[in-house]
């Protein structure tokens, strides 16, 4: 999974791929519950760019587009967002298939 570096970067990957982003942080317990399958979710959907956000670090992003709890998905598909996975619950990873599958179309 790509790790942002910029908000540049955020901008010039949702307006050029599909992109799921994961906003998440090092303190964070659910994120690191998920943090194992998230490689396996990653490999079956090559179509998409799994992007790394840190809450911490972009926290802007995060005020722009409502992520208020972590981990949270954002996907984007042609530089618009395609759906989102945003909650304050930990996550398992069939939520998150369901998720993809639903905005993979």
């Amino acid at each position: 999974m790509k790790e942002l570096e910029s908000v540049e970067e955020f901008h010039q990957y949702i307006r050029k791929e599909n992109v799921v982003t994961v906003f998440s942080a090092d303190w964070c317990p659910d994120c690191r519950v998920i943090e194992p399958v998230l490689p396996e979710i990653e490999a079956a959907y090559p179509d998409w760019t799994f992007l790394s956000v840190d809450r911490d670090t972009f926290i802007d992003l995060c005020q722009e587009y409502d992520v208020f709890g972590i981990p949270s998905f954002i996907a984007f598909k042609n530089g618009k967002e395609a759906g989102r996975f945003v909650s304050k619950d930990r996550k398992t990873k069939d939520e998150i298939v369901d998720f993809i599958e639903e905005v993979n179309g």
